[in-house]
């Protein structure tokens, strides 16, 4: 699926947000409890408003920074805001679902055994430390039991285990009715593969560590010298780093990262590496069409795509030089990369000290996170990734009331009407741009709360007691589940977030905008809300949403979702333009290290546009509910400060410093500050509605201020 979120997480590729950065908010030892927040009677909480901050020289902290003062981070969390509240909300909402099953203690459903039964497994740790590597022993032995460079490609390709080389069936961005195979280079254990380049002291240091764990699980797997395999681990995957792997902001490319190949053609890509053996395990050997998500252009090609000397420079090999990597390398390295990969992914099943040991890294050392997030919650996400919509069935039936979805509904409706007279406003747009891009908007296909034909996982068999299993039960269902959507039409009812998901996207293959049930609470909408706060909060994140339909990337695909050119080279020009000084803008941003830590305007594009574009929609949106008529004073605010204020307001977030640093480099998001600040800068109402001036940190002369959408 091609889709652009509103915020990025670690799972389910990806939720997440950024804000400046805080670290050691308390002393050791003291507990911190998970921070809530007042939203008063209409949305926001006057007493949360600084009296201290000036408006025009930071907005952000003039709305959020009395709240941050006065909610130390807590120690499970590496980042903590308006995001994780209702993340946490969502998660005790969906414990409460399951704690009544296992309260009946009997007389139970099929599925709400299934749910019982996966909980429960996983739950239960004593049960998993007293059978120690037991579970997962077959598995290891398979894995170094392979005795040729085939016989590990048929395990890569097997559910359940990690490939340096993979594919996944979506669909197709160049003909948008069927699906196809899309094939991508992975085989990094750090987050980015800048982790691998960076040769400053800091990043020495994680590296070092990095390689202490992977040594960790070469000990724990029976290696004789453990730490000289762990060094040979990372030694391939820093070349898969520095040869294979490609920039972040380069692999946003859609127009490269497309690259149709015949059965034939690949082939002639993989050379002697047998991807025979991989097509027929994994279920493609059928297939007519494979997309190479990350080959290399020829040098035609980068001339026809205008790339920049600096731009080939960050393209890798890819998945062509992957298989050629694959090839040159001992097949004891790959056999032990196999074994880390499996024992750190599933380190959560296995004994605690695979737990502690993969927290201890991905968590303390990457992160700066104290505390593990406790065993229920993760319990909750473990039951949600088998069963999800099973559970998000109960969810929406408890939670989520018919009326929001129809205030929802209402709200879409006024943003889409804003993003047709701003279409028909820009003077810089000609006609026939302006047709086409009507013609998508007229498309756009709005999903809100859940969908009606929720999934049911049939045959999918949760055991008590094996939570391994149930893990390798439950790849397997999703593999099959998804290459059965080869050779069949496309299922435009499916969902890629679960009801019960704090979070929203846009899919420019099926063109839609998708907004689950549990982001309709506040600070993002709630009925209770005076309007102008629900057109600031949840009426933004529909513009930020529509918005990827026309950002740098989502403007590449037209109404039916095909991959295709729809602008004029001259409307293509101004629009590169305007996202050009939008890119200079971000990168000035520099939150760490005393402005040497700096947003990549270039990574965050995609997102800055939703964001600029999408508040910008949502304040035209906020006018035409207000039919030309002047909003009521509340609390000594004018509407149109409370539709700014609630915007800052989503974005109210904290985190610890180590977490900023990776989030700088791997999210394709701004950090928070600058989803407020970097957005409200750009808009003239703002400086209306707060009395910017010059004098003000956050002014930005009118010339320089970015208006795309």
């Amino acid at each position: 699926m091609i889709r652009t979120m509103l915020a990025i997480g670690a799972s389910a590729a990806a939720l997440a947000l950024a804000t400046p950065a805080f670290a050691d908010d308390a002393e050791k030892g003291e507990e911190i409890p998970v921070p809530t927040m007042s939203f008063g009677t209409w949305g926001i909480d006057p007493e949360l408003i600084s009296d201290e901050i000036d408006p025009g020289d930071d907005f952000f902290g003039y709305v959020n920074q009395e709240w941050l003062d006065a909610n130390p981070l807590p120690p499970e969390f590496s980042r903590f805001g308006a995001f994780n509240l209702l993340r946490e909300k969502s998660t005790s909402d969906v414990k409460a679902l399951v704690d009544e099953l296992v309260a009946q203690d009997g007389s139970l459903s099929a599925d709400e055994q299934r749910i019982v039964d996966a909980y429960n497994a996983y739950l239960d740790t004593d049960a998993i430390d007293a059978a120690g590597l037991a579970p997962a022993q077959p598995y290891l032995d398979t894995i170094q039991g392979a005795d040729t460079l085939s016989e590990l490609v048929t395990i890569w390709s097997t559910p359940g285990y990690s490939s340096p080389l993979g594919g996944f069936v979506t669909v197709d961005q160049k003909e948008p009715t069927r699906y196809s195979v899309y094939v991508a280079a992975g085989g990094l254990g750090l987050p980015d593969r800048d982790y691998y380049l960076d040769e400053s002291d800091k990043g020495r240091d994680i590296q070092a560590k990095y390689r202490e764990y992977v040594t960790f699980l070469m000990g724990e797997a029976g290696y004789e010298d453990p730490a000289a395999m762990a060094q040979s681990v990372y030694d391939f995957e820093d070349r898969v780093a520095r040869t294979v792997s490609w920039d972040r902001a380069t692999r946003r490319n859609r127009d490269l990262t497309y690259n149709a190949v015949t059965p034939d053609e690949l082939g002639e890509l993989a050379g002697s590496f047998p991807l025979a053996t991989m097509l027929a395990t994994s279920g493609f050997a059928d297939t007519d069409r494979f997309v190479v998500f990350d080959m290399p252009p020829s040098a035609a090609r980068a001339s026809e795509l205008e790339l920049s000397e600096e731009t080939l420079g960050k393209i890798g090999s890819g998945t062509p030089g992957m298989f050629q990597l694959v090839q040159e390398t001992p097949l004891e390295v790959l056999q032990a990369w196999t074994v880390k990969e499996f024992l750190e992914s599933n380190a959560s099943v296995l004994p605690t000290r695979f737990d502690e040991a993969d927290f201890a890294f991905f968590g303390k050392t990457l992160r700066d996170q104290s505390e593990q997030r406790p065993r229920w919650k993760r319990a909750i996400a473990e039951t949600e990734g088998h069963l999800g919509e099973v559970l998000g069935k109960s969810y929406v039936a408890r939670y989520f009331p018919a009326a929001n979805k129809a205030a929802m509904e209402e709200l879409v409706s006024n943003l889409r009407k804003a993003v047709g007279e701003s279409i028909g406003e820009i003077d810089w747009m000609g006609e026939a741009t302006k047709q086409e891009a009507m013609a998508k908007l007229d498309s756009f296909d709005p999903k809100i709360g859940y969908r009606d034909n929720l999934e049911t996982y049939p045959g999918l068999a949760i055991v008590a007691g094996n939570p391994l299993a149930n893990r390798m039960a439950s790849a397997e269902w999703g593999w099959k589940d998804n290459i059965s959507k080869l050779g069949k039409p496309i299922d435009r009812t499916e969902w890629g977030m679960l009801p019960q998901t704090v979070n929203a996207y846009y899919n420019s293959t099926k063109n839609e905008i998708v907004f689950p049930a549990a982001i309709l609470q506040q600070p993002f909408f709630a009925l209770t809300n005076d309007p102008a706060v629900n057109y600031g909060g949840i009426g933004g994140v529909i513009g930020h949403e529509i918005g990827h339909g026309f950002d740098d990337q989502g403007s590449k695909s037209d109404g039916t979702g095909l991959l295709r050119n729809w602008w004029t080279d001259e409307d293509r020009a101004e629009f590169e333009k305007r996202a050009d000084a939008l890119v200079e803008q971000y990168n000035g941003y520099c939150p760490l290290d005393n402005g040497e830590t700096c947003v990549n305007g270039r990574l965050t594009l995609g997102e800055n546009i939703g964001d600029v574009g999408g508040l910008s929609l949502a304040y035209r949106a906020y006018k035409l509910h207000l039919g030309g008529k002047e909003d009521k004073v509340i609390d000594g605010f004018t509407g149109d400060q409370r539709f700014f204020m609630a915007w800052a307001q989503v974005w109210r977030s904290k985190q610890t410093e180590a977490n900023a640093g990776q989030r700088l480099r791997t999210d394709p998001h701004s950090p928070e500050e600058f989803r407020t600040n970097g957005v409200v800068r750009n808009m003239d109402a703002w400086y209306k509605a707060f009395n910017v001036t010059p004098d003000d940190e956050l002014y930005l002369p009118p010339e320089e201020r970015v208006s795309i959408w």
